[in-house]
């Protein structure tokens, strides 16, 4: 079946897996995927989040994300513990080793984004950017409504 030319939801995903294997690549070089590179930056922004609140900033899915974190626990980039008598509440830190690993990814994140924005054009890279933040903060705002 070939997409219709005016069919939003294939464009953007089909760009955003593009995107994405242009990311990994570039990060497979430190052994991590886009995602795990992202999840990894936001806990050494945000500080140790519950699994809740990783998946809502994420905006994943719970079972996604126990995917994406199981092998940066294994890896011993990320620590998770039992927040109080429910084991199944934990909340997730990043580790001295994830942060190095965060440093790290930032050159090949970098080199990634230099390849997307020679290939797209950096003017039109930041307003597709801006764009796809909009559509992001517009949906949180009518989330929070």
């Amino acid at each position: 079946m070939e997409a219709l030319p005016d069919d939003d939801c294939f464009a953007i995903r089909q760009a955003a897996r593009y995107v994405s294997q242009l990311y990994d690549r570039h990060l497979a070089n430190v052994g991590l995927t886009i995602t795990q590179f992202s999840l990894l930056g936001r806990l050494k922004r945000a500080g140790p989040m519950t699994m809740k609140q990783m998946a809502d900033v994420m905006r994943m899915q719970r079972t996604t994300l126990v995917r994406t974190i199981q092998p940066l626990r294994r890896n011993g980039l990320v620590s998770s513990t039992a927040l109080g008598a429910d084991v199944r509440t934990l909340s997730v830190a990043l580790t001295a080793a994830g942060e190095a690993r965060l440093v790290e990814g930032r050159q090949h994140w970098h080199a990634a984004q230099d390849e997307f924005e020679h290939r797209f054009g950096k003017q039109r890279a930041a307003a597709l950017r801006s764009e796809l933040f909009a559509i992001t903060q517009d949906t949180i705002t009518q989330d929070t409504t």
